[in-house]
């Protein structure tokens, strides 16, 4: 036995050396795993950065794929906002637009409202005076009638009387006409008066009348006449022009005046 034990004692006897070298073993190769892994950090520092896209992304513009962002084009970059960010959708928008399309509305109502073209109202209001005086060597009858127009303007702004046309006719013979230019100016929303005077000549193939004017046994001579005035206007850039035509009687055997207020223009 003594034996048997010497023989195992002595293949025994090299386990501890055994385990010593298997230390030394496993500690070398954890140098050798620490190394590694310094090695591999220092290898990844200096790997450059890759995007892995996948099928549904695309390669981000501004990094280029390198992740970074030059800090020379910091302030030249434009951030990417989500659709679905909440800047990007303000309230109150659709009363925003409501309100703008309801003042827009409002103001192109004013301004044709206050601009748009009214026709100017031309009312002849008859004969004023009317002086007669006779040619006896020649059997005329010389009158000068005076009438009155009444302008008015419904307009926000001035209109200008450019001219007033009359022509007078007796048994369709022209007796006398009367052409004024740039009579007057009519102020916004107002009206005025404005007196005018034809001269006019009964004779020639009409010397009866003359004989009639004269005639002492009658009292009321009277003679109808036509009136036929034309008024042309101008405001904005539109010109119109009234018409008017109205039967006087006149009585051509002495001088009338019909009483009126006084008018501030007599031409």
């Amino acid at each position: 036995m003594g034996a048997q034990w010497s023989q195992r004692a002595r293949t025994l006897l090299p386990l501890p050396e055994s385990g010593g070298r298997g230390k030394q073993a496993g500690d070398r190769e954890g140098d050798d795993e620490s190394l590694d892994g310094l090695d591999r950090q220092e290898d990844i520092a200096q790997f450059p950065y890759v995007e892995f896209t996948g099928r549904d992304s695309i390669t981000c513009p501004t990094c280029q794929g390198t992740g970074r962002i030059p800090s020379g084009q910091v302030n030249e970059l434009v951030a990417l906002i989500p659709y679905t960010d909440r800047r990007l959708q303000p309230r109150r928008t659709k009363l925003y637009v409501v309100l703008s399309v309801v003042l827009c509305l409002l103001a192109s109502s004013l301004v044709a409202f206050f601009l748009f073209p009214r026709s100017v109202l031309v009312v002849d209001n008859g004969i004023q005076a009317v002086t007669v005086r006779f040619d006896r060597n020649n059997s005329k009858v010389l009158m000068n009638m005076t009438s009155t127009l009444n302008f008015s303007n419904p307009n926000f702004f001035t209109v200008l009387v450019d001219s007033v046309n009359c022509q007078v006719l007796y048994m369709k013979t022209v007796i006398g006409t009367r052409q004024l230019d740039n009579v007057i100016h009519i102020q916004p929303l107002s009206q005025r008066e404005m007196n005018f005077t034809v001269n006019m000549e009964i004779g020639g193939s009409l010397s009866y009348v003359y004989a009639f004017c004269t005639m002492a046994s009658i009292k009321v001579h009277n003679i109808v006449v036509l009136m036929q005035t034309t008024v042309k206007t101008s405001y904005m850039v539109r010109t119109a022009q009234n018409s008017l035509e109205a039967y006087r009687y006149i009585d051509c055997g002495s001088n009338s005046t019909v009483h009126r207020p006084p008018v501030p223009w007599v031409l």
